[in-house]
């Protein structure tokens, strides 16, 4: 069995933000009735947050909790215990008409820092970063492949995408990031 690796082993950028490869990180996604108290209290034990409302994420002591669509969470917690959590959530489960599957491997995870986050976001992404708040979570494009956005605080935001397309992602931020492309429109 081969050793597990980031998606891009040591990827660091600085330009008009600093970007990130935020390396192995467990996430899986679970899907079912997000109202059920079951899957709620699943979800709390798993990751210490509550199933959060329509595009927000929500963070506990062990992981985060994102709405992904209205039967789907993307559950973020340490890699190391990723399967473990996925054994949790089957047991927690069972009878539940719900499923639980470790993606990990398959998702690249970014991090985008800096006060021109917004901007850098923005050139690749149609959705407007104005009034995005601290916890809210877009799926979207980020140019052209699908990704999922969010503010974790300030001037810190994360972006998740599918590891096939990472080099891409990591490329086309890298691109747009460069000195001399300041926008300035979210000051």
């Amino acid at each position: 069995m081969s050793e597990a690796v980031s998606a891009l082993p040591h990827a660091q950028y600085s330009g008009l933000v600093d970007l990130a490869e935020a390396g192995l990180t467990g996430m899986i996604t679970l899907r079912g009735d997000l109202a059920s108290p079951v899957l709620a209290e699943a979800v709390r034990a798993a990751t210490g947050a509550s199933v959060p409302e329509v595009r927000r994420i929500e963070a506990g002591e062990s992981g985060q909790a994102a709405w992904m669509s209205p039967d789907e969470l993307l559950l973020i917690v340490p890699y190391e215990g990723a399967a473990g959590v996925v054994e949790a959530l089957e047991t927690a489960l069972a009878g539940e008409f719900a499923t639980a599957a470790e993606v990990s491997d398959a998702r690249a995870f970014f991090r985008i820092t800096g006060p021109q986050a917004r901007d850098v976001l923005a050139k690749v992404c149609p959705v407007d970063f104005s009034d995005f708040a601290v916890g809210e979570l877009r799926r979207t494009r980020a140019a052209q492949v699908a990704a999922a956005v969010w503010r974790e605080e300030g001037d810190v935001w994360s972006l998740v995408c599918f590891r096939s397309v990472a080099q891409y992602v990591w490329d086309l931020l890298a691109t747009v990031s460069k000195p001399g492309g300041e926008v300035g429109f979210y000051r």
